[in-house]
Formats: C-alpha cells, structure tokens, sequence
C-alpha cells in the first residue's frame, strides 16, 4: 500500500509492503553487507563509493548521485538502530536541504512482516525547489521503492527455500562484473560468506590472487570453501572480432577455468560444488528448433568456445567435485549487456528489429540469473549443464515491440543484416543475427520458481518501470 502527502515545509512519503518473513530476517537481510547494493537500482543514476561498515548508530555510507548534468556526494548516517525493529538514514551532506529515511519492521504474525519506508525530506531552494522538482522527486521515490520492496521480498523469498541449508563459504571469480557483483550481495544478505578472485593483488581479507593468463593461482588459500562460482572471461561483446580478440575471448575461458579446476582437484578438502559460466552460444544458430540441454552442439565461433570452456572443468568433476555449466542467454540488467546497449537508440525513438526479426531471442532477467546460480549451489540433484533462460524465448521482433512499449518509443527503424554485418562484422551473426529458441528444462525439473516468465514484466523491473 503506498501513501503520499505532503507537510510544509517538509514533504513525507511512505510505501508498505507484506513481507512474507519474520521481522529478525527481515532486519538481518538489512543489516548485511550487501544490502545497499541490493537495494540500489541498475537504472537509478546512483553510485555506491563506500557502503556502511555495519548497520550500527553513527556508521555512515557515501553514494555519488546524478542529476541530469550535476553529481552529488551523498553521505548517509545511520541513527536510531533498533535491531529486528527499525533504524533511521539521514542525509549529512547531499542534493536534499533535508532527508531522512526510516526503516520499520513490523511483525504480522510469526511468519510475515509490514516493512514500512518513510521518507521526510526538503528540496533546495523551498517553494521554488518544490516548484520545479517536486512532482519528479515523488515520481522517483514512487519507482524506487517499488522496486526496492520487490527485490527484498524475491530475496527473502529465495533465501527462506534453503532455509535449513546451512550457510556456505563461497569463492567467485568475475565478482565485479555484471552478475558477479549482483551475486556477491545476494549471497552476503542470505549469511553467506563471499571471498573473490581476483586478478591483481588482494587488498582485503575477502580476496585472494590469481592471474589465470600467466598460470598463477594461490593453491593453499582456496582450502576450505563450500562451493566455488567461477564467471571470470574477457566480454565478447566489447570490441569487433578480430583474430586477437578471438584468441583472447577462448583463452580467457578456456585457461582460466582448466587452472581453476585443477588446482581445485588437487586440494585436500575440496569444495562440493563447482559452478562455471557458460552461455547458449553453444547450440549455434538453429532457426526455430526447441534446444534443451540435452540438444547437440552448434558449428560456429561461440559454439567452439562453449565446448572447450565446458570440457576444461573436467579436472574437477573427475575429482568428485559437483560441476554445473550455467548456459547464459541474453541477459537483462540496466547495468550492462545488451539490455544497456539498446537503450539509448530507443529511447531516441530509433529502435527497431534487426536483420529479418524471426531470429529467437532466448532472455533472461539479472535477478533470475543470480537465482539460477544460488540455487544450483543448493541442489545436490543438479550436474553438468542447465539453461539460464526464461521458460518463454521471443523471436527479436517480439522482444523489439516489448521494450519500445516498455519505453513508450517507436520501434520503426529496423537495422538490417547487411548493415549489422558492416558494423560488427562476424559478432553480428553470431549475437545478434542468429536464432536459439533454449528453454530452462533442467532448472524446471528441479523445482526452480522463475521470478520473470512474462518478457514485459522482467523489462519494467530492470528499468524501473513497474
């Protein structure tokens, strides 16, 4: 339920939502590094430099906000902690003449809770600030929080499946990419442990070292972790495919993870699970034929890839080590991918499909892909590869017509094949020319709820529009 009014010289704003959880759950997640990026919107003009410590009277947070041309440093003081009940955010320094931000956790009996936001803030300026920035700050608020209060619920709702699973100590490779940092905070807000691989010197008691191109890796440190999320790999959309570029694309995955796996083999106490990216590359261009995982392998590029990069995991499966292969498809995040790519030429209103349009896209929304990820960790019953997709591919036509709707845009400027071609040359075929109609059927099997099925709905929550 959400309710605005306004008090001179201050305004108030309000939004609830039933949580299906126990208010001490409810203020844990809160209290958990990582919740501030969860709850910090891809498409929200909002950098986190430096979150709180901990979630403790006087800690504080700094953020870097835009606001069409100018940015703002934003520190936020937490005040009036009161564990499993409520704790209080107020602007010391920021864009706001005044702001204050208070949490309430509220039981509903012993299973649910009423998470109450309440904002009290003043614009700069007074009546002339409220004037002209009024209207669009409440706007803002209303799209914040109902996406805030849909991510913590999907979260919560997610962790309380595994809830007598007891919580792991998890190594990811990739953590500050697209989905490794999503899923760096979902873990951490569940009671997780994260350490990261990284490839520079470890600065913090949460790193370790490796560099997968020269064959070096801290053997010793990765004694005694649980599971392992390797999503480490040069981004094969980030440049034309040269023969360099290529080169690196398939030694990226292929070394990083034959080194990964090996030293993992060889450790005294292995982890039990070993989760590696993969991607849909692998089934090739195969027009409208339905692919699960059981389907065979495609003939081009991404395809070679794909199978090289899965088959040198093999080192840790033959050591007993559980490994899943998580076939990607196109993700959906306003952080990166190709989400972010189509947005500017859409909402220029210069959007359209691309080539002939009946080329299937099989998507899937950011959250679904964290989801995907923390549940193949928890299913003993899950090995080799599964589909990250939703269950409902759309064909580039489809999925066109959805985002401009979504963006309330024309997609009236088609970008035909040759024309892709010319500009990305062979990465055009391959990414945005070919055609892989995947559906999750392992991932299905094992009992996964999906969070987005409907392409429309997973659109509105990664770009704010719900």
């Amino acid at each position: 339920m959400t309710n605005t009014k306004q008090a001179m010289p201050h305004e108030t704003f309000i939004y609830r939502s039933r949580v299906p959880a126990p208010a001490e759950r409810v203020y844990e997640w809160h209290a958990r590094a990582g919740a501030i990026r969860r709850l910090t919107p891809d498409w929200a003009k909002v950098r986190i430099v430096r979150p709180a410590a901990r979630l403790a009277d006087g800690e504080r947070a700094e953020l870097s906000v835009s606001v069409g041309l100018f940015r703002w440093r934003w520190l936020a003081e937490h005040r009036d902690v009161r564990p499993a009940q409520s704790f209080r955010d107020v602007q010391v320094a920021g864009p706001f003449a005044q702001w204050e931000h208070t949490h309430t956790m509220t039981p509903d009996g012993e299973a649910a809770t009423l998470l109450e936001d309440r904002v009290e803030y003043a614009l700069p300026l007074g009546r002339l600030g409220r004037l002209l920035g009024g209207r669009a700050v409440r706007i803002m608020l209303q799209r914040l929080f109902v996406w805030r209060h849909r991510r913590t619920i999907d979260d919560l709702r997610a962790h309380g499946r595994f809830r007598e699973t007891a919580n792991m100590r998890v190594l990811v490779t990739g953590s500050s990419g697209l989905i490794g940092s999503d899923l760096v905070s979902f873990l951490t807000t569940g009671g997780h442990e994260v350490v990261r691989l990284v490839r520079r010197q470890a600065h913090a008691a949460d790193e370790i070292a490796w560099q997968p191109s020269g064959g070096a890796i801290d053997r010793p440190a990765l004694e005694g972790f649980d599971a392992v999320v390797h999503l480490a790999g040069e981004n094969i959309a980030g440049g034309r495919w040269t023969a360099k570029r290529k080169a690196r694309i398939r030694s990226s995955r292929v070394e990083g993870t034959r080194l990964l796996a090996e030293a993992l083999a060889g450790l005294e106490h292995k982890p039990r699970v070993l989760v590696c990216a993969s991607a849909i590359g692998y089934y090739g261009d195969r027009g409208s034929e339905v692919l699960d995982e059981s389907s065979s392998s495609g003939d081009n590029f991404l395809a070679e890839v794909c199978r090289e990069w899965e088959a040198a995991a093999e080192p840790a499966r033959q050591a007993g080590i559980r490994t899943v292969h998580t076939r990607f498809g196109v993700v959906l995040s306003a952080a990166g991918g190709a989400l972010k790519q189509m947005l500017t030429p859409f909402k220029l209103g210069a959007g359209g499909k691309i080539g002939s349009g009946r080329q299937y896209w099989s998507w899937v929304a950011i959250d679904d892909v964290v989801g995907a990820i923390h549940h193949a960790l928890m299913m003993d019953s899950l090995d080799g590869p599964i589909n990250v997709t939703a269950p409902q591919p759309v064909t580039n036509r489809e999925f066109t017509k959805t985002l401009g709707r979504v963006l309330h845009r024309p997609t009236l400027l088609p970008l035909p094949g040759f024309a892709a071609r010319l500009a990305l040359g062979e990465m055009a075929d391959e990414l945005l020319l070919a055609s892989a109609r995947v559906v999750p059927q392992k991932l299905q099997d094992s009992g996964y709820e999906f969070r987005y099925t409907d392409l429309e709905a997973a659109l509105r929550h990664a770009l704010g529009r719900d």
